[in-house]
């Protein structure tokens, strides 16, 4: 079975994400902080009759992170599917936050993406296969002022945007899923429909469509969309140039390396 690793699947869109792994025939490690909240979402998965092992970690914490970053360098257990889902919101302005609150937020949601994607993404390569998805946020667009939430959630659109940009011809996708606010009990949201308010299971949904359709950036909701695709207009264009630029360096370095080729066959003739 393929193997799908989800952090933050304690709970709200990582367990919405975990479930829907399951059900598409994925076994899953679940990584989190909370082993109750982790308990509960591995009973649903196995209830769908696929495996999930759990893996509790704090991916603010270097020793407990590099656990996590173990179990994903590890050739003997691939995993196919990484969700860098876990996320941390520091309520307080910068001003007013304390400092360590602050570095934990950007150890968790930005260090930990980094580091992880790291981990996997070599065995990925190298087996031609396997996809990152990076939770980002709306926030990440058009923050509110002294939001350092935001600013962490910009860094990884733009962390998917440039290595989204180098894997074209490895087998290997990744996407940046970019929701705005969710039904997922976190916030207070309105009893009444809201095209402002999302599904968590609408939001997963999307984003697993756009990923098999090799976008490298999902924006679920009708509204949220609309404002993103007009943002996202001048970048649209740096990314597609950008992947023609890594066409070309790939092709440099394929005509520099059979020219090598030529020179050493000639060299040994003679």
């Amino acid at each position: 079975m393929p193997t799908a690793l989800v952090t933050g699947a304690s709970r709200g869109l990582g367990a919405v994400f975990a479930e829907r792994l399951a059900r598409d025939g994925f076994d899953l490690v679940l990584v989190a902080r909370d082993r109750i909240g982790l308990e509960h979402t591995a009973a649903a998965v196995r209830g769908n009759g696929m495996r999930a092992d759990v893996l509790v970690a704090d991916l603010a914490d270097p020793a407990a992170r590099a656990t996590v970053e173990h179990r994903l360098a590890d050739a003997s257990r691939p995993v196919d599917v990484l969700v860098n889902n876990a996320g941390v919101e520091n309520g307080n302005g910068f001003i007013q936050a304390d400092l360590r609150d602050l570095q934990a937020q950007i150890d968790t949601n930005i260090t930990a993406v980094m580091s992880l994607t790291h981990a996997a993404l070599p065995g990925m390569i190298a087996r031609a296969g396997g996809s990152v998805i990076n939770v980002a946020s709306f926030a990440g667009y058009l923050s509110s002022p002294g939001n350092t939430y935001a600013s962490t959630k910009a860094w990884v659109l733009a962390f998917t945007d440039t290595m989204a940009a180098s894997l074209p011809g490895t087998g290997v996708s990744m996407i940046a899923l970019c929701p705005g606010r969710m039904r997922t009990g976190k916030h207070d949201a309105p009893k009444t429909p809201s095209p402002l308010w999302l599904q968590p299971a609408a939001v997963v949904d999307q984003c697993l469509r756009d990923l098999a359709r090799g976008r490298s950036l999902c924006t679920p909701g009708v509204v949220y969309r609309t404002v993103v695709g007009t943002l996202e207009m001048p970048r649209r264009t740096l990314r597609r140039l950008a992947r023609l630029a890594g066409r070309g360096r790939a092709q440099r370095r394929g005509r520099a390396a059979q020219t090598h080729v030529r020179s050493a066959a000639v060299r040994i003739a003679a």
